[in-house]
């Protein structure tokens, strides 16, 4: 949950599904009709206008939108006998862009792009600087899973290169022929150095298994098979030939996932992005 401020008036966020809804409610209370939010939101409903705008916005985004239901409540829009609640537009048409909430979040919350729509009903600067501060907030919000991302990012590579082998050595130290093989494909050379085998090799080992073998590697093992690529290309600029190359990127993979397996950073990436 977030909240942002528009023109003095305080609009919670919440997320529903992977969503940002916008509280209908809190909007109203712009008008000043904090105690009436509900019949501001009716009023809007009424509208045919509006009844147009969430149904077509429905179609486009539930396919279990009830149409005949919203036909029915299209042909009623505008006339003096017409009332409709949000609870009703729900049940009827099983919509999905406004949920009705209970409880110490209580309220109406829409999908931001009725909420965008909601706001003309307030005014029209009121829907402007909604927006605006809508923006500034996802902006935010990107800025900072960025920092997060980059600081743990930052944290792995510096274990990786402070740590000592303490542990099992993952993968497993090259064989003298596997060194002396000439490997023409530099992707096989880093396959080799991180897992011990070319990518035919793997194939020919697992026929019942789709795709190839980064396709079945841990985030430990890409993030270190990221980390190959770009020593191969240093190492490859510095005139090493590939069988020292290989050596070096094998005994630089041991090392790298033994730290990265110990201090379990895969588990601490995801919770960062997540939370």
């Amino acid at each position: 949950m977030a909240k942002i401020k528009v023109q003095d008036t305080e609009i919670t966020i919440i997320t529903n599904g992977d969503q940002d809804f916008i509280s209908l409610t809190d909007m109203a209370g712009a008008k000043g009709y904090e105690s009436r939010a509900a019949d501001v939101i009716k009023n809007w409903l009424r509208n045919r206008y509006t009844i147009e705008f969430l149904g077509v916005w429905e179609i486009i985004h539930n396919p279990d939108f009830k149409v005949v239901e919203f036909d029915h409540f299209r042909k009623q829009a505008g006339l003096p006998s017409f009332v409709l609640s949000c609870s009703e537009w729900i049940e009827s048409t099983n919509a999905i862009g406004i949920v009705v909430k209970k409880g110490r979040y209580g309220g109406t919350y829409a999908h931001k792009d009725i909420a965008f729509e909601f706001g003309s009903a307030i005014s029209v600067s009121f829907k402007l600087y909604l927006i605006e501060e809508f923006q500034r907030l996802k902006e935010a919000e990107q800025k900072q899973l960025g920092w997060s991302v980059k600081r743990e990012l930052a944290k792995i590579n510096y274990r990786i290169h402070t740590s000592a082998i303490k542990q099992h050595l993952i993968p497993q130290k090259l064989t003298p022929e596997q060194k002396s093989y000439v490997y023409a494909d530099e992707a096989d050379l880093l396959n080799v150095a991180m897992f011990g085998m070319t990518a035919k090799e793997w194939r020919d080992a697992n026929p019942e298994l789709k795709g190839n073998i980064r396709d079945y590697a841990t985030m430990n093992q890409l993030i270190c098979l990221s980390n190959l690529e770009n020593l191969n290309a240093v190492f490859i600029n510095e005139g090493l030939p590939q069988s020292e190359r290989l050596e070096k990127l094998n005994l630089i993979a041991i090392q790298q996932m033994s730290v990265l397996e110990h201090y379990g950073n895969h588990r601490m990436l995801s919770d960062t992005i997540l939370a």
